[in-house]
């Protein structure tokens, strides 16, 4: 009997402006990052490691149009409001989760449209397919903000690098229900598996 592989927790985008109070606010968001936190204190040897990203977009510009224009409305699919500007007290991560916890930090948006943690970069300058391959992990587990966003591009670009992929929902907070019942359709199609922390 083999023994499974290790297994990386990606923490996505549990950031002030993306909790309630935020300029791009996620209802549910504080009581995600408080969960995580919490689910991590509970299993402290579940994970080779715990990687979390952050959207740390550029003050000026539109980060390649992913800002609406000045003076134009965002249309929330592929415009938004300004939110996680660098060094902003926005894209710091929000209270509750505990950052001893976390083990890596990647940052991502920087002057460009991002979704997926996979699309950012770590603090050495690495990417995390790198890490998650030099960890010997073959399994992930995705969580955060927003499920119906970038939670969903994360689980599947984890998926499209072969990891076994598994979104804990209940670690997570979405944007509208119909959205989020789309994008949980869409992961689990994709091979995602939808579970429950517990």
């Amino acid at each position: 009997m083999t023994a499974p592989q290790p297994r990386v927790l990606l923490v996505v985008d549990v950031q002030n402006d993306f909790v309630e109070g935020g300029s791009l606010a996620v209802d549910g968001g504080l009581a995600v990052a408080a969960a995580i936190t919490g689910h991590l204190r509970s299993h402290p040897d579940r994970y080779a490691a715990v990687v979390a990203s952050r959207d740390w977009h550029e003050a000026h510009g539109t980060n390649g149009g992913h800002f609406a224009e000045p003076g134009t409305d965002p249309d929330y699919a592929a415009t938004w409001p300004v939110h996680c500007l660098a060094e902003d007290a926005g894209s710091d991560y929000a209270p509750g989760l505990d950052t001893s916890l976390l083990t890596h930090h990647v940052r991502k948006g920087q002057g460009r449209p991002a979704y997926s943690l996979f699309e950012g970069s770590t603090d050495d300058g690495g990417t995390v397919a790198d890490l998650v391959r030099s960890l010997g992990a073959g399994a992930v587990d995705v969580v955060g903000i927003a499920t119906d966003h970038c939670v969903r591009a994360t689980a599947l670009d984890a998926r499209a690098a072969g990891l076994d992929t598994r979104v804990l929902v209940d670690l997570t907070a979405g944007v509208a229900p119909d959205s989020t019942a789309r994008a949980l359709t869409e992961m689990a199609a994709a091979g995602v598996d939808v579970a429950r922390s517990a």
